[in-house]
């Protein structure tokens, strides 16, 4: 599932994740969508990947939908410096993996956020951290295919014995 203020590229991040492919029309999220797309990580996996609202006004709704969660993924704007502020606050109540993505860094010259900001915050919380392009698929496929490495491996869903692949398995990103 994907949380973080409205505008910072959650929808555009799902979007080049599942369909590889951008929009530069900006269209808000009502309260919650969902995406799905089968990656091959030890053996084949059904993402289902959640989209939330950013808005303050969905907020209590979208926590309900979040804590069924088996992964969290908080995205910012390195743009805006309140998007990455507020990541404190979307981490409250996160009890999963969770791993925190500086979104639109092909916008470098409008930087706000420092990569090593948000290096220090992600490594205060044991969780990974990456820079994201949703316009020129930067890091986004490693980004998803990391979170569900690390709940598969949590999970106890790693390769054993003889085995060269792992069941279907559905996780909710």
């Amino acid at each position: 599932m994907l949380i973080g203020d409205s505008g910072v590229g959650k929808t555009c991040l799902i979007i080049r994740f599942v369909e590889d492919n951008f929009n530069n029309t900006y269209i808000s999220t009502i309260v919650i969508d969902f995406k799905i797309r089968s990656v091959d990580i030890e053996g084949k996996i059904k993402l289902q990947v959640w989209d939330t609202a950013g808005q303050e006004r969905f907020k209590t709704i979208t926590t309900a939908y979040y804590r069924g969660a088996m992964g969290i993924i908080l995205v910012y704007d390195i743009t805006d410096e309140k998007s990455f502020e507020n990541i404190q606050n979307w981490m409250k109540s996160i009890k999963v993996e969770c791993l925190l993505l500086g979104n639109k860094c092909d916008m470098e010259a409008k930087r706000k956020v420092q990569k090593e900001q948000a290096d220090k915050l992600a490594r205060g919380h044991g969780i990974r951290f990456f820079e994201t392009s949703s316009k020129s698929s930067m890091n986004v496929d490693e980004a998803f295919s990391s979170l569900a490495r690390d709940i598969l491996l949590k999970s106890g869903g790693q390769k054993s014995g003889n085995s060269n692949k792992l069941p279907s398995t559905e996780l909710k990103t």
